[in-house]
């Protein structure tokens, strides 16, 4: 079991600017905001991914641009046979498909992954226009589950009925003070999904099943 990572700089912009909140344009109708089992069956990759490396260029020690490698877990939707997965990004907007580096001395963090492949390189893949990963953590009886709140994609899909209380043995389910908006933290602690984990320091509580997350997504949309 890795111990509680510690973020060099880069890595910690990379993953304050990849968990902010994902809203929907205030002027979009709510049933114009897919569902997951519309980005899903829009994707060509859907799977259960870990982060290996990245290789971003930095401004300010935050990436705008360059690949994430990403190695493939489980494999939901897949346009080809591969266990690597390169996903490009460029430039700072809503949706953006960063990745945090993990260090020499960390395991990457592991994601549900909705991408396309990428119109100027066939090789290679982008994010969705809503988003591209859902963080999923490990559980303590070593089975998978997506951390709730689900952030990082835009979904019209209500969660709260699949997600419950779960313990979990993964060094990614602490949160620091400093990485959480006032507001967030409040909300979350105020119905049950973190608890306090030390000075400064929070534990996510909450979380959805990856095989309940994927029942409801729909064997459908996956094999579209």
């Amino acid at each position: 079991q890795a111990g509680t990572p510690v973020l060099t700089r880069p890595a910690l912009a990379a993953l304050i600017l990849f968990c902010a909140p994902l809203r929907a344009d205030t002027e979009t109708a709510p049933d114009e905001i897919p569902g997951l089992s519309q980005l899903a069956a829009a994707a060509d990759v859907v799977a259960l991914v870990q982060v290996r490396d990245t290789d971003y260029r930095l401004r300010r020690e935050i990436p705008v641009s360059g690949s994430a490698y990403l190695a493939v877990l489980i494999p939901y939707k897949m346009d080809r046979d591969t266990g690597l997965l390169e996903v490009y990004e460029k430039g700072l907007h809503e949706g953006e498909c960063y990745f945090p580096n993990p260090t020499v001395f960390e395991e990457g963090r592991r994601f549900l992954v909705f991408l396309q492949q990428d119109e100027e390189d066939p090789e290679r893949y982008r994010g969705l226009t809503q988003g591209c990963a859902l963080e999923v953590l490990v559980r303590d009886d070593n089975r998978y589950a997506v951390r709730y709140p689900a952030d990082g994609i835009v979904f019209r899909d209500a969660l709260d009925a699949l997600a419950a209380p779960m313990a979990f043995a993964d060094p990614y389910a602490l949160v620091e003070d400093e990485n959480l908006s006032p507001e967030a933290r409040n909300n979350m602690l105020e119905v049950g999904q973190i608890e306090p984990h030390g000075k400064g320091v929070w534990r996510y509580t909450m979380g959805i099943d990856l095989p309940a997350l994927r029942r409801h997504i729909g064997r459908e949309a996956l094999d579209d």
